[in-house]
């Protein structure tokens, strides 16, 4: 097994563990010392880790919002003025808030493409790959770090920012692409394309991995993914407000996506109690970053759904602890219908399975005082299929996996929007009401 940071992945645990308080100890005197908003916030003489989870408060998205508000764009919440900063990213602001704003020195920029590094040469990257990171290189972090991840590493990238998905199709398969970065919808979108331009993308592509990451996806997605291109599909996962990758999937095992803990401390706590939870236990992502100088996180909660499972279940000879499936789903996803739990992912596992679905939206909605689940599917032509009985189909497999009989229809061909970035494909109507 080869590592890109053959030290930092596989340090003994106690060394890994001192290393983490020294660069923890380093990362508070920098927030006190510059930053307002950290200022307020964090006890000084912190001991030791058991004493800065039980002292330190947890950090919600509110508060980050609130400190901007203080003082826009950035708030108090940077820890270094932001002149020195060499690029602003932000998030989506989908959820309804406004977005959270960012800035990165050149330092930080160097730390998060190592993140990166390490991720895509545990995939099997190498410096003579080709590689194409198919998204819109704007205002979100996104895949930003993997382009120049892959060009620290010595691969050639093809850039196809701003280009339609037929051309990215033709350019894929014209330079023999080998690794390509996406997020699962879009590659979805790549797959429908490739088939309208009679392209069969695992016999005349040469992708061999690909990295779909930044949003949740089906174990159906993922292997429609992996049998259209004729390639391996992995995991990984950052955020805007962390800076860097955070963790990675392991091809050793299938969803073992390690943690990169030489720059980040991750704690997983039940969502309710607040308190920690042992190794198999299901928990919310509480995160603290060691390694970013421009925006520090301590304690944040992360809304991530996660199971962690100690280093030596995987076998790869990492000593940095996993998550078993990466992200499971997000606490702020889940909706309530009918005293039922229901998430995207939960949709997108039975509606996927069907062959014959080219894209497909869900909407709740309260009718009559009883919410109802509607789905709306863009069928396409398969060996076998029958469209006319697809919405019986698809509500009888929902009904039978989920709890709820939806109301599906189908929708014309081409109707239903395709995104680039994170897809919205669960729209609950009844939240929109309640707003206005």
């Amino acid at each position: 097994m080869e590592y890109w940071n053959p030290k930092a992945e596989t340090m003994p645990r106690q060394e890994l563990e001192a290393w983490q308080w020294r660069k923890l100890q380093r990362a508070l005197r920098h927030a006190r010392a510059h930053s307002p908003f950290w200022r307020d916030r964090l006890p000084e003489e912190i001991t030791s880790m058991e004493d800065y989870a039980r002292r330190v408060p947890l950090l919600y998205k509110s508060d980050l919002l609130e400190a901007e508000r203080q003082a826009p764009p950035y708030g108090t919440w940077p820890s270094i003025d932001p002149v020195r900063g060499v690029r602003h990213h932000q998030t989506s602001g989908t959820s309804g808030n406004p977005p959270v704003r960012t800035i990165d020195t050149a330092g930080d920029w160097i730390w998060s493409t190592d993140t990166f590094c390490t991720s895509l040469y545990a995939m099997g990257v190498r410096p003579h790959h080709k590689g194409m990171v198919a998204f819109g290189y704007g205002l979100f972090m996104g895949f930003w770090g993997m382009h120049y991840a892959l060009e620290r590493m010595g691969c050639t990238v093809v850039p196809v920012g701003g280009l339609d998905s037929r051309t990215r199709v033709r350019l894929l398969v014209d330079h023999g692409i080998e690794v390509v970065g996406l997020t699962p919808s879009y590659a979805m979108r790549l797959i429908e394309t490739a088939r309208e331009m009679g392209i069969d993308l695992a016999r005349e592509a040469n992708v061999e991995i690909i990295l779909a990451g930044a949003e949740p996806r089906s174990r159906f997605t993922t292997r429609t993914i992996e049998e259209a291109f004729g390639a391996r599909v992995f995991n990984a996962a950052g955020t805007t407000e962390f800076g860097g990758v955070f963790m990675f999937e392991c091809p050793a095992r299938r969803g073992a996506c390690h943690i990169v803990e030489s720059s980040v401390i991750e704690e997983v706590l039940h969502p309710e109690t607040r308190q920690p939870v042992g190794y198999g236990e299901e928990g919310v992502r509480v995160t603290t970053g060691l390694s970013r100088e421009g925006m520090q996180l301590f304690r944040h909660w992360t809304e991530d759904l996660v199971v962690r499972q100690p280093w030596s279940a995987c076998g790869c000879g990492r000593t940095w602890d996993f998550y078993d499936g990466g992200i499971i789903r997000r606490v702020d996803d889940m909706r309530k219908i009918r005293g039922v739990s229901v998430t995207p992912v939960m949709v997108e596992d039975v509606v996927r399975a069907f062959d014959e679905v080219s894209e497909f939206k869900t909407s709740v909605r309260s009718v009559r005082g009883l919410d109802t689940v509607f789905i709306e599917v863009e069928p396409r032509t398969v060996p076998g299929g029958n469209p006319a009985t697809l919405p019986r189909r698809i509500a009888e497999e929902f009904k039978r996996e989920i709890g709820i009989r939806p109301e599906v229809e189908l929708a014309p061909e081409g109707s239903l929007p395709r995104q680039e970035w994170k897809a919205t494909r669960f729209h609950d109507e009844r939240v929109l009401v309640s707003q206005h």
